[in-house]
Order: C-alpha cells, then structure tokens, then sequence
C-alpha cells in the first residue's frame, strides 16, 4: 500500500527506514504524474515488505520537494538508509523503473 508522506512523517517513514523506500514526487495537475500512478501502486503491491512506497505531492510539500531538487514531475526517487541513492525523471515503465533501482 502507498503511503502519503508529508513533513511530518517523513522522518519516520523515509530517513529512519529499515527498508528501501521509493517516493513518487507528483501533482494532481500533471499527465504524466497520472499515467505512472498505477505503475507506482504495482510496485507498491508486488514489493510490499520489501521496499515501502510513498508518494509527495509536491504542491501540498513544497519543502521537501525543493530539499530533494524536484525540478520537473513525476520524479521517482530511491532511498535506501535514510540517502538518496537514485532518482528517475519523467514517465517510466514498471520494468525501466525495477532495473534503474536495481530492484
């Protein structure tokens, strides 16, 4: 299951996670954002347990989306012990978005 991360939890879920964690940088208004996010919930299913999801909308968490140097959505980006390991731009495939993250 995707969570919705924001400031607040953040942290918890995304920094102190003992898990690798794949957040999706989005926006209600974005076609592309549209279009991966049924992909992201695939992954969110088929990698429950061992990778968490989570997903940012980046209107509602500007911060966080700067903090991370979001410049253009959908942004995917992998985080594994509490570092950015590696970002996706742009619109993907469930298969390019496996083999980029080494997934």
């Amino acid at each position: 299951m995707e969570l919705t991360i924001t400031k607040y939890n953040f942290t918890d879920e995304v920094l102190n996670s003992d898990i690798p964690v794949i957040i999706d940088f989005w926006a209600t208004w974005c076609g592309p954002c549209r279009m991966i996010a049924p992909i992201i919930e695939e992954l969110s299913n088929e990698l429950d347990g061992k990778v968490k999801v989570g997903k940012i909308n980046v209107d509602e968490e500007m911060e966080l989306a700067i903090k991370y140097k979001v410049e253009s959505i959908p942004t995917i980006i992998l985080f594994e012990n509490g570092k950015e390991t590696k970002k996706i731009i742009g619109l993907n495939t469930k298969e390019e978005i496996l083999s980029k993250f080494g997934l």
